[in-house]
């Protein structure tokens, strides 16, 4: 799998970089496949801090805001775990890795915490539910997946302009 969604990736990245860099004509067109890997990507770095988040947070017997800060704080380290990793692994080094992650990722882990945490706060009664109740997945199934569809057009548009995931897959060859 990871070898197929790279070479779709530079495939993709050929597509918008051909031409040179900046507003020509080559970008644009990102598609919506791309954008939705992209975004799952972020996605699952996401899901796994919000949930270590809320697990250690009510372990520590913490209140919501306290809790739901770790969670946030957790979401964008594992979201730029993830890409970091991929990075490093194509022989990057650590502090160029970083400012590659750092601008892969910040607006769409901004966009997608934001409606994840979003849909949290103002959902009745979720912010109490503890992880043994229904609820409590239920509305984070929910944020996460309204999260994903707010934040793939997000990701579509950062990639046609040669941002975003496309900057990430220049380090794929």
């Amino acid at each position: 799998m990871e070898h197929a969604h790279a070479h779709d990736e530079r495939h993709t990245h050929h597509q918008h970089h051909v031409g040179g860099h900046g507003d020509h004509a080559g970008h644009g067109r990102a598609s919506w496949a791309t954008a939705a890997r992209a975004t799952l990507h972020c996605l699952t770095g996401c899901a796994v801090g919000e949930v270590l988040g809320m697990i250690i947070g009510t372990a520590l017997g913490w209140g919501n805001v306290p809790t739901m800060i770790l969670a946030i704080v957790l979401a964008f380290f594992f979201g730029y775990a993830l890409t970091l990793r991929g990075i490093l692994a194509a022989g990057v080094d650590l502090r160029a890795a970083v400012r590659v992650a750092l601008a892969a990722d910040t607006l769409s882990i901004t966009v997608m915490e934001l409606i994840d945490n979003g849909v949290i706060a103002l959902w009745p009664g979720a912010m109490d539910a503890h992880l043994s109740e229904a609820l409590f997945w239920i509305v984070l199934a929910i944020s996460l997946a309204l999260a994903f569809v707010v934040t793939t057009p997000v990701n579509k548009w950062l990639i046609g302009r040669g941002k975003g995931h496309a900057v990430v897959h220049r380090y794929h060859h």
